[in-house]
């Protein structure tokens, strides 16, 4: 492992259970969220949640022990370390700088942890409003969908300084299995637009292959059980691939979100001459997916367009 990485894990290290319990924030309840804050809940951490639907927050906290409050700015007052779980740029700018923002509340030396995937733009943009206050920064992005969230074995990838990483890392891991520190701000989204990337070709690839296999008079779900086994096996595949067999879609990463996080991908390959034709072209699929009515529905539904074209 090079000097600029760093991983700790519930297996490898065990971290977690060596970690003092502290006083934190958690801005955003939404499908990751909410668990994510949860499990700091359980690990004995004295957490104060804020939501912008305040009766998120409230269902939160008559869960799990832990307090709400009114405004970001309110929750992070106190808190050693601040996290965010929130939708795009915008989303964070507000929960961060905006009135009442989590910034106005920070002590000097306080941690802001974002786990929102965004741009790499406006986590170094955030990060400089952070030093400004005497205040440490990290993008976290997460990847292992609501699943990994509910059972607290994530994956987060960081952007940031070392000193920030090291206090933080075994916090995390309350919900974590794996947290990697690849570089400085800004590093955790660029790894997790790869991680998009990928996901986005591994399901146009499954729905083309169990729509094939349909359509050629196999038993989709008997095909799964053995590629699964070979070379093409696929997260997506043990996850997904009987509901796409299913035509089920209604759960699930949304594809508003993909497209969202595509969007980005997209951005950033422009900005460094990164071509990303394949991307584009899912992209382009998923938007097909939103006019059909189902924005909300699984990253998986590309498989409808196959099925019903």
């Amino acid at each position: 492992m090079s000097d600029s990485a760093h991983v700790a894990s519930k297996v490898g290290l065990g971290v977690g259970p060596d970690v003092e319990p502290g006083k934190v924030a958690f801005l955003g309840l939404g499908v990751m969220g909410y668990h994510m804050a949860g499990h700091l809940a359980k690990a004995g951490h004295d957490v104060t949640v804020y939501n912008r639907t305040a009766s998120k927050a409230e269902r939160w906290t008559g869960e799990f022990a832990g307090a709400q409050a009114a405004t970001p700015a309110a929750a992070a007052a106190g808190s050693e370390i601040v996290f965010a779980c929130v939708g795009n740029d915008d989303d964070v700018r507000s929960v961060t700088v905006g009135p009442d923002g989590a910034f106005e509340g920070m002590s000097p030396g306080a941690i802001f942890v974002d786990h929102t995937t965004a741009s790499a733009d406006v986590a170094r943009e955030l990060a400089a409003a952070a030093a400004e206050r005497d205040l440490g920064f990290m993008d976290a992005p997460v990847s292992g969908g609501e699943a990994g969230a509910v059972n607290g074995v994530l994956t987060v990838m960081v952007g940031g300084e070392q000193d920030a990483f090291d206090r933080c890392c075994g916090v995390i891991d309350a919900y974590a299995r794996a947290v990697t520190l690849l570089g400085p701000v800004g590093a955790g989204q660029l790894t997790k637009m790869a991680n998009q990337i990928c996901i986005a070709g591994v399901v146009q690839g499954l729905s083309e292959a169990l729509n094939l296999a349909e359509r050629s008079g196999l038993d989709a779900k008997l095909v799964l059980d053995v590629i699964s086994k070979g070379a093409a096996q696929s997260w997506q595949m043990e996850n997904r691939g009987a509901t796409m067999v299913d035509d089920e879609f209604d759960f699930g990463f949304a594809v508003d979100w993909m497209r969202k996080d595509l969007d980005i991908c997209l951005a950033q390959g422009h900005r460094v001459g990164a071509l990303l034709p394949l991307t584009a072209l899912v992209n382009e699929f998923y938007a097909r997916v939103q006019a059909r009515g189902g924005g909300r529905w699984d990253t998986s539904s590309l498989m409808r367009l196959l099925t019903h074209p």
